[in-house]
């Protein structure tokens, strides 16, 4: 770059520029302080829920009327990628998938789509459809749940004081929505006996119909009495149970009084809603959503205050708890990670420092601060977050980002042991350096664009690792060209001793291991070709992995009975469970979700949804060090015959989108029976495996049902109606809403049923006796047969198809994708005998890991694009871009070696780690070609400016290389980054070793080269 220099700018506008460096690190310090803190990236969750409800239906009718029919319509659906949906008795659950494709700001726009689409099918329906409801805030995060456990309160007492602590919630800046989680609604139940109604000639229909019309809402007009209008007011409203215990019935010329025929209990809903727990105690929790690109930090303070000042207002008796803190962990989890950047800044100035001596070190030790705070202005301008990307990328841009520096100071001080005066070394250096700089800086940030531009889920949640990455390193060069020559200017001192590159042990060591090297080029590259073969074949040994389970100390125990089981059978286990937890000395605390999942506390949880034959515990262990003993005792209790009926699992939280059981495979096909039994059969194949355990269905087992077969012809003879049966059995058994009771801002059911003792009596149900014409009433068993049948619980599909997942786990130190690799000829065989129609499909990790490794080698041909066209602008020469280029592939031989030794897999964020180093070998690559190149034009035969190019530019890259590899130590050890450490500090290793040693021997060879006539005695 020689029509304008910028360091020479810069040196002639001094205060100027010591004043932006000023500015800079001012902004920084404030936008800093004002970043949003965050434990995990946003991602949007792309997945809508549509429910549907038809009381009274079965899971086929409600299959076939509804379901069948939301599906279709959904079809149309602009950037659908899968429907879902699981149907039961009356209700239908459709989950709509979007393509990966879709972008964040699209989402919203597509589900108003998706309600219109729905609401234009309404009128296709069957009477009595409940809905269509939508939910498209399934991805929402509760950052802060409280649990509210009271002694000596009844529930609706507890619920008052929390609907008021709920209130005062909502009133906080950065608050989005505050729900309760386990409330029991209340109920006023008149208890009938069917027998006393019967032999009273009493009609249940002329009751209820009674008690409606009393208790009805309805205008009663209003009269102008001259200059004032006054409303006319109709007594009769239910105002508390006792009021409906003095209400008299006439029937047959006689009055009764619904005390004396109906016991009057007012109590909570029966059978219970999900229910909520804390510690074994029945509670209500208080989950509260932050606002999107809110602090949460600040929220965690302003909750916590704002509940200590609530709790003094409410009664001894009333606790609060808190179980989840997000704005806690985001608080450890930010620390943490500031505190690895820290030592990773310690690092790379300790490299700089050792390297270069205590000025130089300086010099480069001012660029880093600056680097980093116009990197958080700019992030504070895009509104990026600190969180585990963003503050993983800030440490890995740290090795990366002082290649500029010192490259710059480097050429400094070579000009200054030359006997050039500061400002002319100084100058030189943006003259000698800039340019290659730049294109090595941009080749290096393209090698994250397949991170930045992958359309998945995956890519989704890493995609501020491109961004911040890219931001660091442009600035970086910038820094580098401007205020880098004015640090130098004042920090370096005037004369540098002078030193040639021979002189030392090593670098004389170096000069003949390079010669001979050059002289043996084709046993060096054959070597080269032979040992990147092997890491080929090493590569093979490393297991694969999408993204690696949380290191956080939470345990979530999954419960799953059989899908006929009933809430209470579920609140029994739940019971046993407990009794363990609270046995177990390295648990905190834990919270149970009963009849549901657990509400998603963390932005990668696995939400479930709420069906009574589940249960989920949040188990917070003491640490990230006692979980495995935790999850060890759990599974062996879950192994004895106590809970032969349950399927257990135990497992951490994951990272990244989430994906529940490692291992699923999907059986699909047009008959549900049929694939049903193809399922069963599949599972063995994958029980064959000694890596698989806790294999399961997500639906399987059909469910008792008691058919009632009317006699149609005998019962229209006597005036009765399926309908009526209906209505009547359901009153007797479930019970029946007849009105409601009006209570402050609560409506409270009031629900007609038989007496307990009556409802669990199948001989009841068959005696059951209806009115018919002349006062008579005939019992059930006269006009149908009852009989036991199978019928499915719950029907899942998949596009339209019946599908059943079988589900499983793998044993500790045993990957999905290793296990499904090493079972592909059983499941390709498995697959051939399908009849048509019917498949097997791998989902799970190895989808969702294929999904988004595609999402990557799309955009791979945009960054080799983007970095040839770059390299061809400073190389100009088709010959030299391919020599650059063949040296990228050399980091898989460390990339293999690192991640064998240190036992790692190979994850999604490892992948991306390999992607990148592309770009870091051939930024060295380009910057020594472009140095061999300097020293031919300056007049060097072609030999010997091969190895002093490469003598010269030896430190400036093993300093690079070592700043970028040492700068990876922090992380290494982390349970997100780690692979992605390894991978990287063993692949540029080689990677520069070899650069420095296969490159020129592939120069050479390309080239022809030949020593020059004095040094051809050297050969023999």
């Amino acid at each position: 770059m020689t029509s304008f220099n910028l360091s020479d700018w810069a040196l002639r506008h001094k205060s100027f520029v010591l004043y932006l460096m000023l500015i800079a690190a001012i902004t920084g310090a404030f936008a800093y302080d004002r970043l949003g803190r965050e434990e995990d990236p946003p991602f949007t969750v792309k997945t809508m829920l549509i429910k549907t409800l038809w009381p009274g239906s079965t899971a086929t009718e409600m299959l076939q009327q509804v379901t069948d029919r939301i599906e279709k319509k959904l079809d149309e659906v602009e950037g659908l990628d899968f429907v879902r949906s699981y149907t039961k008795p009356g209700e239908s659950v459709v989950f709509v998938n979007l393509k990966d494709t879709v972008r964040a700001a699209q989402v919203q726009d597509t589900w108003y789509q998706v309600r219109k689409k729905i609401g234009d099918i309404k009128n296709q329906f069957p009477q009595g459809i409940q809905g269509p409801g939508f939910n498209d805030e399934f991805g929402d995060t509760y950052s802060i749940i409280f649990a509210f456990t009271a002694d000596g309160f009844s529930p609706r007492e507890l619920r008052d004081h929390v609907e008021r602590v709920r209130s005062e919630m909502l009133q906080l800046p950065d608050v989005a929505k505050v729900d309760l989680i386990g409330t029991q609604d209340e109920k006023v139940y008149l208890e009938f006996s069917t027998l006393q109604l019967a032999a009273l000639g009493l009609d249940i229909n002329a009751l209820t119909q009674t008690l409606q019309a009393q208790n009805a809402i309805t205008p009663s007009g209003t009269v102008d009495a001259g200059p004032e209008r006054i409303a006319i007011r109709v007594s009769g409203q239910f105002a508390s149970e006792q009021s409906l215990a003095t209400i008299n019935f006439r029937q047959g010329g006689r009055f009764f009084r619904l005390s004396d025929i109906a016991k009057i209990k007012r109590g909570y809903v029966d059978p219970p809603q999900p229910m909520f727990r804390f510690n074994g105690q029945p509670a209500i929790g208080l989950a509260i959503a932050m606002a999107r690109n809110g602090d949460a930090e600040g929220l965690g303070r302003n909750v916590r205050a704002r509940v200590a000042q609530t709790m003094g207002d409410l009664p001894i008796g009333i606790d609060s708890h808190l179980v989840a803190d997000q704005p806690h962990v985001v608080k450890e989890a930010v620390g943490e990670f500031t505190k690895t950047l820290l030592e990773a800044v310690v690092i790379v100035l300790g490299v700089s420092f050792l390297a270069l001596g205590w000025r130089p070190g300086i010099v480069v030790a001012v660029a880093i601060p600056l680097v980093l705070a116009i990197t958080f202005v700019v992030m504070y301008l895009l509104g990026i977050s600190l969180q585990r990307i963003s503050l993983g990328a800030l440490i890995i841009s740290l090795g990366l980002l002082v290649d500029d520096a010192m490259i710059a100071v480097e050429m400094m001080m070579t000009k200054l042991e030359e006997g050039a005066d500061k400002v002319t070394a100084a100058t030189y250096a943006y003259t000698a350096t800039a340019f290659p700089m730049l294109t090595g800086t941009l080749v290096t940030v393209s090698g994250f664009v397949p991170v930045g531009f992958a359309q998945s889920g995956a890519g989704e949640y890493c995609f501020t690792l491109f961004v911040v990455i890219g931001i660091a390193l442009i600035v970086s060069w910038i820094v580098a060209v401007l205020f880098t020559p004015l640090t130098g200017v004042y920090i370096l001192s005037d004369k540098l001793k002078k030193h040639a590159h021979g002189q030392s042990r090593f670098s004389r060591w170096f000069h003949r291991a390079l010669d001979r090297a050059l002289r043996a080029k084709y046993a060096v590259m054959a070597a080269t070709v032979a040992i990147f073969a092997l890491s080929l074949v090493g590569m093979n040994f490393v297991q694969q992995q999408f993204f690696p389970a949380s290191d956080r100390p939470e345990v979530m125990v999954n419960l799953t009975l059989p899908q006929s089981a009933s809430l209470r059978a579920t609140t029994d286990i739940v019971d046993k469970v407990e009794r363990i937890l609270k046995t177990d000395p390295d648990i905190e605390y834990w919270s149970f979700y009963v009849g549901q999942g657990a509400v998603r506390f963390y932005l990668p949880l696995d939400a479930q949804l709420a069906n009574d034959f589940f249960a989920q515990a949040v188990v917070v262990t003491k640490g990230f060090k006692q979980r495995p003993n935790v999850v060890a005792r759990l599974e062996k209790a879950f192994a004895g015959p106590d809970y032969d009926n349950v399927l257990a699992r135990v497992s951490p939280l994951e990272l990244g989108p989430p994906v529940g059981w490692p291992l699923k495979f999907r059986v699909s096909g047009p008959d549900a029976a049929r694939a049903r039994e193809f399922a069963l059969s599949f599972a063995q194949v994958l029980g064959e495996h000694p890596g698989t355990r806790n294999i399961n269905y997500d639906w399987n087992e059909p469910a008792k049902v008691i058919k009632v077969e009317v006699d149609q012809d005998r019962a229209r003879l006597l005036g009765i109606s399926s309908q009526q049966l209906a209505n009547n059995i359901n009153s007797v058994l479930s019970g029946t809403t007849i009105t409601q009771l009006r209570d402050s801002t609560y409506l409270i059911d009031i629900v007609a049923r038989a007496l307990p003792e009556e409802r669990s009596e199948l001989d009841v149900l068959r005696n059951l006796r209806f009115e018919i014409a002349g006062g008579r009433s005939v019992p059930l068993a006269q006009i149908a047969t009852l009989s036991y049948v199978l019928e499915p619980p719950l029907i899942w599909r998949r596009q339209r198809l019946p599908t059943v997942t079988i589900q499983a786990d793998v044993v500790p130190g045993v990957e999905a994708t290793t296990v499904v690799k090493q079972l592909d000829k059983a499941i390709a065989d498995f697959r051939a005998k399908l009849p048509p129609g019917y498949s097997v499909v791998a989902g799970g990790t190895i989808e969702d890991s294929a999904k988004a490794q595609r999402s990557i080698f799309v955009v791979f041909p945009v960054m080799l694009l983007l970095m040839t066209t770059i390299l061809m602008v400073q190389l100009m020469s088709f010959q030299r871009l391919l020599l650059v280029m063949l040296t990228a592939p050399l980091a898989i031989i460390g990339v293999a070696g690192a991640l064998l030794i240190a036992g790692t897999p190979m994850g999604f964020v490892a992948i991306l780690g390999v992607i990148s180093l592309i770009g870091m070998v051939v930024r060295n690559s380009v910057i020594l070609i472009d140095q061999i190149d300097q020293s031919v034009a300056r007049g060097e035969h072609p030999w010997n400016a091969v190895i002093s190019a490469t003598e010269h530019r030896l430190r400036p890259i093993l300093l690079t290389a070592a700043a970028a590899i040492l700068g990876m130590i922090p992380i290494a050890p982390t349970v997100f980054w780690g692979p992605m450490a390894y991978a990287v500090m063993g692949g540029l290793a080689v990677a520069t070793v070899l650069t420095l040693v296969f490159l020129p021997a592939l120069y050479i060879a390309w080239f022809r080269i030949k020593p020059p006539p004095e040094l051809a005695p050297a050969a023999s």
